[in-house]
């Protein structure tokens, strides 16, 4: 029973993961952006920092985010003319699918309005006659989701402009009431950390039911009373004591799958298709494509998992890629003890931008150093190419001594890191696996 447990705790990580945060964000905020409301958008003014404690958050964009709650009904989304600047809006179930996208890529840079329809909507907002004169209709998988919106921004003096098209960005429900939106059903904490989790997910999978392939998975936890109506913190204690020992060992697993569930290319993690497990909802932006869907079974939950714990709202590849790594060259843990070289050379082939951001282990967060610095990229004011137009990228605890390696300085923190790669519209040698990352090197 023990080992079952430990199953839907993979199975049911990602939705209760993610509407962890999204209550978060409606109570509390997320990163730099403040506490909002369902059904409107907040913004972050400001690039990330060491403050905004969220999962691999990045520093080259700002955010602009909504949790909508169709219970309401309908909701239009109303987004400004972007011109040449790179945005996009990332539509997130509750089980972490992305089966959206507006923006740069999927959708142009001019305005336009999306309708949001809840799950088997069949009001006259969903009458297919009437597509073709109206927005865009944008089903959604679960009646809550999140919008993560990214727009690029050049530097400080760019910000202004930034925070103008941010405030064009609407959301507007299409009916008027009086009742509020119903939210995230409430969960009283049990008496452990794992029993809260298995109680999150007891009444979370059935407020928003998975896709009909993942039901299956679901009701085969019915013996540790995860699909009735018994709370379960009024199990039997043998079914309580399975569910403690399957959740330390499900976390673990989890946690450990971060370093080797990925392939790795040079020391890289290839997380080009972490998020491919969406098999169901295909909207506006996405790609029904086998190339971009993770069909295996015996992989898929345990991808969704990872790909929820280690980078929660990532985008799929092709909108952009991210790559990870916890060693050198020589297969040695990074860690602040020791100073590192990365050379690009070329620099990472994309058709927006790219950025490479400092974590720290295991928290995945930024770190405060006396720089200010947290990604280097190519919109890095300052840094001084090669010789031959490659890029060389010095990582330690303290400043350099050299000119161009201060220039190109990416601090550490002290113990150990894992610096993220992410190449926003990423071109076809990135895709292909043309496009190689190095490794990186200790140098001192």
């Amino acid at each position: 029973m023990a080992e079952l447990a430990s199953e839907a705790y993979v199975v049911g990580f990602p939705l209760v993961f993610d509407l962890e945060q999204v209550e978060r964000f409606v109570s509390a905020g997320i990163g730099a952006v403040p506490p909002t409301p369902y059904n409107v958008f907040g913004h972050g003014r400001t690039l990330a920092g060491p403050d905004d404690t969220f999962v691999s958050i990045n520093n080259d964009t700002v955010y602009s985010m909504a949790q909508v709650d169709l219970s309401v009904g309908p909701v239009l989304l109303s987004v400004p003319e972007a011109g040449e600047r790179y945005y996009v809006l990332q539509f997130v179930s509750a089980w972490t699918e992305n089966f959206a996208y507006v923006g740069t890529r999927a959708t142009g840079g001019g305005a336009g309005d999306f309708l949001l329809l809840p799950p088997e909507w069949e009001g006259p907002e969903a009458d297919p006659a009437d597509a073709a004169a109206g927005p865009t209709r944008i089903h959604f998988p679960t009646r809550i989701a999140s919008i993560v919106g990214r727009w690029a921004v050049d530097g400080e003096d760019d910000l202004p402009a930034v925070h103008a098209l941010q405030d064009a960005l609407t959301l507007t429900p299409l009916r008027r009431s009086l009742t509020p939106p119903e939210g995230v059903p409430p969960v009283v904490p049990g008496a452990s950390e794992a029993l809260t989790f298995f109680e999150r997910m007891r009444v979370w999978s059935q407020a928003f039911p998975p896709a009909e392939r993942d039901r299956a998975a679901l009701a085969t936890y019915a013996e540790l009373g995860l699909t009735g109506d018994v709370p379960v913190g009024e199990l039997p204690a043998e079914v309580q004591a399975a569910l403690e020992t399957g959740y330390a060992v499900g976390k673990e697993a989890l946690e450990a799958s971060l370093r080797t569930g990925a392939p790795v290319v040079d020391h890289w993690q290839l997380t080009l298709h972490s998020f491919d497990y969406n098999l169901d909802f295909f909207e506006v932006g996405t790609l029904d494509d086998p190339a971009w869907t993770l069909d295996d079974p015996r992989t898929r939950y345990a991808v969704r998992a990872g790909a929820a714990l280690g980078g929660l709202w990532g985008n799929h590849g092709y909108e952009a890629v991210y790559s990870a790594t916890y060693e050198d060259a020589d297969g040695n843990a990074l860690t602040g003890e020791h100073v590192y070289r990365l050379r690009l050379a070329p620099t990472p082939p994309v058709g927006a931008f790219w950025s490479l951001t400092m974590y720290d282990l295991p928290g995945y967060f930024l770190v405060a150093n006396a720089a200010d610095r947290y990604s280097v990229g190519d919109r890095t004011r300052g840094i001084v190419y090669d010789d031959d137009g490659g890029l060389t990228i010095t990582m330690s605890t303290t400043r350099p001594t050299d000119p161009t390696q201060a220039a190109n300085w990416l601090p550490t923190p002290e113990g150990e890191f894992r610096p993220l790669m992410r190449m926003y519209a990423p071109g076809a040698a990135v895709l292909s696996g043309e496009y190689r990352l190095p490794a990186i090197e200790r140098i001192g």
